[in-house]
């Protein structure tokens, strides 16, 4: 394996890091707005108790994924950020009114729908991106008008199947995570029904998904002619399988790590099937990559960074997570 490979495969940590830690933030997001039934203000209250001590903190996953992107395969990073600035921009634009709203209605300043909203727009666009990249739209996108170089590449069916698909994991892994935050049964009662929904609506979404995959050819050829195809399904099947037997039995910490495990596969079976490329279909790992020295120090950085990262995180996630601090 090279450097470059190295440092490719860092990216795709951090990218599943900030799925299943980030993205159930954008879940909660998504439960606020769906909130209902008698016990609508404790759910809200809920889902606000569970994402303020970590939401900040579960950014440096995409800042991380970012910095590197940029430093290390600058020639990808500029045709994302050209071809996809809309979708892009908007996210970021999301992510921050989403941040600014929340805060606001912790203090009673109100912005409680500015969250909710921001909560859906956000993935919906960051699975949106992931869409036109996966398709090969983005690399393919040379010269003619304004439509066909910075809309066309992500106004396709797939990538906006692969944009409700992330909507729907983000979804469910907040409904699975709430359930463990959750100390009252019907609190429990009311997510764990939720994430067994949203658990089918993934399935769906990810069958529709299959069947677009002409669009996407390397996506389609990794995930249905590659050697290691079938060991993924049956991870992710297996995965699936046990959040539902484990939501059905009320196990919810088995419910959480089976959900962890699901989506992270998920990403896998993306970053396994477009490999070698970053940005299909010219963009490869080797091709974009930075000069050696860029890519030694950049690594030199991330593992010093782990040094201090890890262990701030745990010491978080020990103050405001564990049942004794509750």
């Amino acid at each position: 394996m090279s450097l470059s490979e190295v440092l490719a495969g860092i990216i795709l940590v951090a990218l599943t890091a900030y799925a299943v830690l980030a993205g159930a933030d954008f879940g909660g997001g998504i439960w606020d707005f769906l909130a209902g039934g008698p016990r609508k203000q404790q759910q809200r209250a809920l889902i606000a108790h569970a994402i303020a001590p970590v939401w900040e903190a579960n950014h440096v996953w995409l800042i991380l994924a970012i910095v590197l992107l940029f430093t290390c395969f600058p020639a990808a990073f500029a045709r994302l950020a050209i071809v996809l600035h809309i979708p892009l921009t908007l996210m970021l634009i999301g992510i921050v009114l989403r941040g600014s709203a929340f805060m606001s209605r912790s203090y009673g300043g109100g912005g409680g729908r500015v969250f909710a909203v921001a909560s859906l727009m956000t993935p919906l666009l960051l699975g949106v991106s992931v869409g036109a990249i996966a398709s090969g739209a983005v690399g393919s996108a040379r010269g003619g008008n304004f439509f066909a170089v910075y809309l066309a590449p992500w106004l396709t069916p797939f990538a906006w199947v692969v944009g409700l698909f992330a909507l729907a994991c983000f979804g469910f892994l907040a409904a699975v995570y709430l359930t463990l935050e959750a100390r009252e049964r019907e609190l429990q009662d009311d997510f764990r029904s939720r994430a067994i929904l949203f658990a089918a609506l993934v399935f769906t979404i990810a069958a529709l998904g299959l069947m677009l995959s002409p669009q996407a050819p390397l996506v389609e050829r990794g995930l249905l002619a590659t050697r290691w195809a079938a060991i993924l399904h049956m991870g992710t099947a297996a995965a699936a399988l046990t959040v539902f037997w484990a939501l059905w039995r009320r196990r919810y910490r088995v419910a959480r790590v089976a959900a962890v495990a699901q989506v992270s596969l998920i990403l896998w079976g993306w970053g396994l099937s477009q490999f070698p490329y970053l940005v299909p279909p010219d963009l490869t790992i080797a091709n974009a990559a930075a000069p050696r020295i860029t890519l030694e120090l950049a690594l030199i950085a991330v593992v010093g960074g782990a040094i201090v990262l890890f262990p701030s995180l745990w010491y978080l996630l020990k103050v405001f997570k564990s049942r004794r601090a509750a």
